[in-house]
């Protein structure tokens, strides 16, 4: 086997197919990238047997075959060369690397050990604009649990119902809900829960403005993406049901400018911490937002925030952590800030048409 290569190239898909890279097992065979060159293309491939990654890339072809290389290691070559063609010889046991005045000589295992890239019979797809699939991924990851103990919670459920594809992510301390509708869309409901991990990689490796494809079996999920496909298996089991959890009214909300509720936290978190947590204190006389953290051992911080305020006063402490992560994926100029009561869930919400819900667990004041 003999091909040529854009050196970026290969280097930007190395960096999304080592994403399937096995780190643990004993099977040396899994550690390795697997490449295939024909016609005038290279597919990459790997797989850790539960997450498997394919990515094909230009090239110029003058012999066609199969190789498997060990994968950190050819990446870490590929990175290292100069910017320039990268040429690629493979005899029966060796790949020779030759990019400028660099030559390497890996050694290569056999492909015919390697396991099939999987072949799966998908029963449903919908397709979105990869920027929606991400940034609904983004709003989201930060509160996949990471507790292995409760594995339906280290998930996203991701569900279809009413053309709306909605994306939900709790720890059982908070709740984030992101909403996209679907144009044109002619899938049948569906509800999977997938991997946060397998989510964050996805979106850490592609950077395009082409549509995404989820495409659901049984058992796994197919995404596809230009080029790529990713496939992995769906966690089993049910998901709490999160409708039960959001409130369908509200006693007090605060509508209040993004980026100085976002400047005042900020400020206020310095001095908190678990022992200390945040206090919002809304006041409907006033129509203010007050943000008070009260540290024995430090010291004390109090923020006064002008906000439209309706219903009733309420004082309400929360970690003051899991305030700022939602914050910091929210867009838009107003959020609304909605409870209850001090012992029910505080609720932050997008006011535009991106919908975003936030909801976070109280603390006892």
């Amino acid at each position: 086997m003999r091909f040529s290569i854009n050196k970026v190239e290969l280097q930007n898909a190395l960096g999304v197919v080592m994403k399937g890279i096995s780190t643990r097992s004993t099977l040396p065979i899994l550690s390795g990238v697997y490449i295939d060159a024909k016609v005038d293309t290279v597919t990459l491939q790997s797989t850790d047997l539960e997450l498997s990654v394919q990515i094909s890339v230009p090239a110029l072809i003058e012999e066609g075959g199969k190789t498997v290389v060990p994968g950190k290691l050819f990446s870490d070559v590929i990175r290292s060369l100069p910017d320039a063609a990268v040429h690629v010889d493979v005899s029966e046991s060796d790949a020779k690397i030759t990019c400028d005045t660099s030559t390497f000589s890996l050694r290569a295992l056999n492909p015919e050990d390697f396991p099939g890239f999987p072949s799966v019979a998908t029963d449903q797809s919908i397709t979105v604009p990869f920027k929606v699939f991400a940034g609904m991924v983004k709003k989201v990851s930060r509160v996949v649990s990471k507790d292995e103990s409760r594995a339906i919670l280290t998930g996203a459920l991701i569900e279809l119902e009413d053309s709306k594809l909605r994306m939900v992510a709790t720890d059982s301390y908070r709740l984030a809900l992101a909403t996209s509708k679907i144009e044109g869309n002619t899938a049948e409901d569906f509800q999977a829960v997938i991997a946060g991990n397998f989510l964050n990689d996805v979106c850490g490796v592609i950077n395009t403005e082409a549509d995404v494809t989820l495409a659901l079996s049984e058992n796994q999920i197919v995404i596809t993406c230009d080029q790529t496909i990713f496939i992995n298996r769906r966690i089993e089991g049910n998901y709490p049901n999160y409708r039960q959890l959001l409130p369908t009214d509200y006693n007090t909300r605060a509508t209040i400018d993004l980026k100085t509720l976002t400047a005042s936290v900020k400020r206020a978190a310095i001095l908190s911490s678990s022992s200390a947590p945040m206090r919002f204190d809304v006041n409907n006389t006033t129509q203010t937002l007050q943000i008070f953290v009260n540290s024995t051992e430090v010291g004390s911080v109090q923020e006064t925030i002008s906000c439209e305020t309706v219903g009733d006063d309420v004082e309400i402490a929360f970690n003051s952590s899991y305030v700022s992560d939602g914050l910091s994926v929210m867009h838009g100029e107003k959020i609304f800030f909605d409870t209850q009561s001090s012992m029910k869930p505080g609720i932050l919400r997008t006011t535009d048409e991106e919908e975003f819900l936030y909801l976070i667990m109280p603390v006892r004041i």
